[in-house]
């Protein structure tokens, strides 16, 4: 007996057992903490020995969002993700254009431009920090020189100002990243396309908006949603560069804070640092669906 179209039944329980393997695997490693991390987020407790664990309902989520650090923090990531992934896109798309032109040792240009991306984020962070430094960095002495900074201005300890440093170095490290995926995306259009379009007259504009954005557009969703996710729980390079000071503390970086630097505190901040991780997965879900919503990508 035939099922779904030409596939055997035999065949579908055969694929079925296959997978259970892999879903066993992403139980243990994905749903499993955060089905913890949730019913967690109900008790105020800590490891402190002798803590008794009790139960708070969503006290803790009122807490949240009643709490300055974490409207700050969430202030921050949304400011960073909105500047980043913007700046990111608009590079990126241009990079790739270019990377998709036919010219002389495109090929070795097309590696050069994924160096940034291929040093690790750590490495790249610490780099970018001495080179923001007040005292020796040579980003800090090239903008004395050119009269935008006044001299021993700390870009880092400034406000505002080391937030824009972070976006930067956040630019600099995952532009060629957004390049890669858009360049995979505008390779699959045909050139007979672009060449109707010319015969028929059309501009390089023109063609830019009738030929390539449309038929980019699951690319660029894809795209987005891969940077998007990554910056809402962005850690590694502020964490690095500022500790959180000055106004650049992330929801990563207060979580990271109540999560370890509380974890024997006798206020019973784990729990409280549990809701907040639940309450960065849903910011991330909802941007997901808003992202897969307004291009209109289906899983299916």
């Amino acid at each position: 007996m035939k099922v779904k179209g030409t596939y055997k039944r035999s065949d579908i329980w055969l694929a079925f057992w296959l997978i259970i393997p892999t879903l066993i695997a992403i139980g243990i490693t994905a749903f499993y903490p955060l089905g913890q991390t949730l019913y967690d987020s109900f008790f105020k407790w800590s490891l402190r020995p002798g803590f008794e664990r009790e139960f708070v309902g969503f006290q803790n989520y009122v807490n949240l969002f009643q709490d300055p650090r974490f409207l700050s923090s969430l202030w921050n990531t949304i400011y960073f993700t909105f500047f980043s992934v913007l700046i990111e896109f608009l590079l990126g798309l241009g990079t790739a254009l270019i990377l998709n032109a036919d010219f002389k040792l495109r090929g070795l240009v097309r590696a050069a431009v994924l160096i940034p991306w291929a040093i690790p984020t750590a490495v790249s962070s610490q780099m970018w920090k001495w080179m923001y430094n007040d005292q020796y960095g040579v980003i800090s002495l090239m903008l004395y020189n050119l009269g935008i900074l006044e001299e021993g201005t700390p870009i880092l300890g400034t406000p505002g100002m080391a937030m824009a440093a972070i976006i930067g170095v956040d630019v600099w490290k995952t532009t060629p990243f957004v390049a890669l995926l858009l360049l995979a995306g505008l390779q699959i259009i045909p050139n007979e396309l672009y060449e109707a379009a010319r015969i028929d007259g059309a501009t390089i504009w023109k063609q830019f908006t009738s030929i390539t954005l449309p038929v980019l557009r699951p690319t660029i969703g894809v795209t987005l949603i891969f940077r998007t996710l990554d910056a809402l729980r962005v850690f590694d390079i502020v964490y690095i560069m500022t500790q959180g000071a000055v106004g650049t503390e992330t929801l990563a970086v207060y979580n990271r804070s109540l999560l370890m630097d509380n974890i024997f505190s006798p206020r019973g901040l784990f729990g409280y640092g549990s809701a907040l991780s639940v309450v960065i997965f849903l910011i991330i879900g909802i941007f997901t669906i808003i992202y897969m919503r307004s291009l209109n990508i289906k899983l299916d």
